[in-house]
């Protein structure tokens, strides 16, 4: 009894501290991204030397996953394709196959895929390399020389990120209309004026602006989280990081793919 009413005080004091962490993670999260978004809207912060940096990490971040990921696109969307089609066939529900296909596709599957394989391949590793950069002394050695870190080092690699992402979810959607439409009409050309009507019904003024607005916000929440996580891990970097990081990154893509379905469907 006296042991238990000993552990009784530690539990607010838990709570708490476990609060305040919470509080504190979001907020430099959105504090890094303010200072991001001033930083990027600056032209000072593309110099001759950033310009090189920001390059190289753009085409490091995407050219070396963009082709596997592509075919991985296509293979999934031959598959999906298949499968929706055979069913519809079975119920005899055909006429909304293809539109089904699109929407689960397109609209929902991709963007959200392609976000979860830049941030596993990219932008965490990223935010780990960043928390070791700053705990080796790099973050004192820079500021010595009279550079500043989060233009040097965290810019690059958040703008990068954010390309990616976009890059991988554009090339794949395009790659599912393309697979989708040969999945069901085959390599002839007969299905194109069914295909574009259909095209047009599905993608909206409104429901493009939702994926668009989606697809932007996907991005910016796996290159901005692992890097706030990364610019402020202590400890061991390569497990706190990457651990909180993709925790809250994927509490991010998860409110926003909810409030895309809510704009699509409500």
């Amino acid at each position: 009894m006296t042991a238990r009413t000993e552990n009784l005080p530690a539990l607010p004091d838990r709570l708490w501290r476990g609060a305040r962490g919470w509080a504190l993670a979001w907020w430099r999260i959105v504090h890094l991204g303010a200072v991001v978004a001033v930083l990027m809207l600056s032209p000072s912060s593309y110099g001759r030397a950033t310009r090189a940096r920001l390059a190289r990490h753009m085409y490091l971040d995407t050219a070396p996953i963009l082709l596997g990921f592509t075919a991985l696109a296509a293979l999934l969307c031959l598959v999906i394709t298949r499968i929706v089609v055979v069913t519809a066939l079975s119920y005899g529900l055909s006429r909304y196959a293809l539109e089904m296909v699109v929407r689960v596709l397109v609209l929902e599957l991709i963007p959200l895929t392609a976000a979860l394989f830049v941030a596993l391949r990219t932008t965490i590793p990223g935010g780990t390399q960043l928390a070791l950069l700053r705990l080796s002394g790099h973050w004192e050695a820079l500021r010595a020389r009279g550079a500043d870190p989060v233009r040097v080092e965290l810019l690059p690699r958040v703008v990068a990120g954010i390309y990616a992402c976009i890059t991988l979810a554009a090339l794949s959607c395009v790659v599912a209309l393309v697979m989708a439409y040969l999945g069901v009409y085959g390599a002839n050309t007969a299905g194109l004026p069914a295909y574009t009507r259909m095209f047009g019904q599905v993608f909206t003024p409104p429901v493009t602006l939702v994926f668009a607005l989606k697809t932007l916000l996907f991005s910016l929440a796996v290159a901005l989280i692992p890097m706030a996580a990364g610019l402020h891990a202590t400890g061991d970097p390569r497990a706190r990081s990457e651990l909180g990081g993709f925790a809250r990154m994927f509490a991010v893509l998860l409110l926003i793919e909810v409030a895309s379905l809510m704009g699509n469907y409500y």
